[in-house]
């Protein structure tokens, strides 16, 4: 089932995401609304907080992205990133290389704004699958950049929070428009 995407200004946004003890009924039935979800709205990801659930469960899928190539190491082996698309994960913790790039991002949660993000170049992820089983995951390229974005949202950082002064100034009026939308539409 399609979830509706929240949007910059609700406050869940900002809500650092509660640990998955346990997988159920319930957060299998979100993850794969989420999967559906991400894919209806042509994302590469989405965190739990943006179809308002405050918990540690992301998903990600740069299957689509030709453009921008990803390498992955799974539990230190080399391995294909679209094999195993999309991913489900719960819990992330990430590890950043020190090696950093600038790239445009946008996100769902903000229809229409993009602007560039300084990201470690490879990351190391450690967390679970929806089975609960550990994973790790080496990451670079767009798969690195989304880790980064996703595991940012399941802690209440937004991508804007990471661009520079400079970016935020010149994109205030169009956030602004988006919260008086967003809050409007809640008081509707």
């Amino acid at each position: 089932m399609k979830l509706e995407i929240v949007r910059y200004g609700d406050p869940i946004l900002r809500e650092k995401g509660r640990h998955i003890s346990e997988t159920d009924d319930q957060i299998r039935e979100l993850a794969a609304n989420m999967i559906e979800t991400m894919q209806a709205a042509n994302g590469v990801g989405l965190a739990a907080q943006q179809v308002g659930e405050a918990l540690q469960l992301t998903v990600i899928d740069v299957s689509k992205a030709e453009e921008q190539p990803s390498t992955m190491k799974l539990n230190g082996a080399e391995v294909e990133p679209n094999d195993f698309m999309p991913l489900i994960l719960l819990n992330p913790e990430l590890s950043l290389g020190k090696e950093t790039n600038f790239a445009v991002e946008g996100c769902l949660s903000f229809p229409e704004i993009t602007g560039e993000v300084r990201r470690a170049i490879a990351v190391r992820l450690k967390g679970e699958t929806i089975d609960r089983l550990p994973i790790e995951i080496e990451a670079t390229g767009l798969l690195a950049r989304a880790l980064q974005h996703e595991v940012d949202h399941l802690n209440g950082i937004l991508f804007i929070d990471r661009m520079s002064a400079a970016t935020k100034v010149a994109l205030r009026s169009r956030l602004k428009r988006i919260q008086r939308e967003t809050l409007a539409a809640a008081k509707g």
